[in-house]
């Protein structure tokens, strides 16, 4: 009987279906410590949930409709003050950290967050340039020139939400030197990382993206590409380097303003010289 059943599972899995009995897709949201896990059919039927129309899909880069549960009530069991970030992890090692500030503002007029589900058994198709599709769980924005929502912050596939304290706060190695002057451009810089760069990138070990390599170690990206050539990497990957896995988008200055790429610069200029003093190098 045994052996009947392993080969019935081997049957399965050739076919590429999965007995009835698997486990159905799951968002988890962990609200200090308080876990929260959701099926793509409990979000659907939650009472709240409603049909979207969101005309400029960021990763779709067209017009879409989903069916989604807005994000603000799935967080009201997080503890008042506590926490300041949502970290949105996909199930590729895309992490973002998004400012619950953020996700607020959509109460008052800004911009509201959903979580937009895929249909059980009706897979959303592939997103342009690549072989899957933003399912299961996927975060949109609706109006989201409202508060400036910013390409990546709309995580695809997903998997998790954790209320967390800011990236400077987790990962101190982030953060610029406290000397440093209120408007300087390294100041800025900082959270142009923090927005743009971290969810792929850490810096010196700090951060928790897994897709792209640490900006700072072994080595400072600033000691080994000039400023044009960072420049033209962040504009246009393809353009400096390309490898057959090469994942990296290009931020466009409608994206990613000339203002913000050079505060961007002079914030690893000053962590790549700010490492070498705590070290004692200089």
């Amino acid at each position: 009987m045994r052996s009947l059943i392993g080969l019935a599972m081997l049957m399965l899995m050739v076919l590429g279906t999965t007995p009835a009995g698997a486990a159905e897709p799951s968002l988890t949201l962990d609200l200090g410590g308080v876990t929260h896990r959701f099926t793509a059919a409990e979000l659907l039927a939650r009472p709240d949930a409603a049909e979207l129309a969101i005309p400029h899909d960021h990763d779709y880069r067209r017009a879409t409709h989903y069916r989604a549960a807005p994000l603000l009530p799935l967080l009201a069991g997080l503890p008042p003050d506590r926490f300041d970030t949502l970290e949105a992890r996909a199930t590729d090692g895309f992490v973002a950290q998004i400012p619950l500030s953020l996700v607020r503002k959509g109460a008052a007029g800004g911009a509201t967050a959903w979580i937009a589900v895929e249909p059980p058994g009706q897979p959303w198709p592939n997103l342009p340039g690549k072989n899957v599709g933003a399912g299961p769980f996927y975060l949109v924005w609706q109006h989201p020139e409202r508060s400036g929502v910013i390409p990546e912050q709309w995580p695809y596939q997903l998997a998790s939400l954790t209320a967390v304290e800011s990236p400077a706060h987790r990962w101190p190695q982030l953060a610029v030197d406290p000397s440093l002057p209120p408007g300087a451009p390294a100041r800025h810089g900082q959270r142009v990382f923090a927005a743009n760069c971290l969810p792929c990138h850490r810096l010196n070990g700090g951060g928790a993206g897994e897709m792209g390599p640490d900006l700072g170690r072994p080595m400072n990206a600033t000691a080994y590409l000039t400023d044009a050539g960072l420049r033209a990497l962040v504009r246009d990957p393809k353009a400096v380097r390309t490898w057959p896995l090469q994942r990296m988008p290009g931020f466009s200055a409608a994206t990613l303003p000339d203002t913000d790429l050079d505060a961007l610069l002079a914030y690893l200029h000053h962590m790549a010289r700010h490492e070498d003093v705590a070290s004692g190098q200089r």
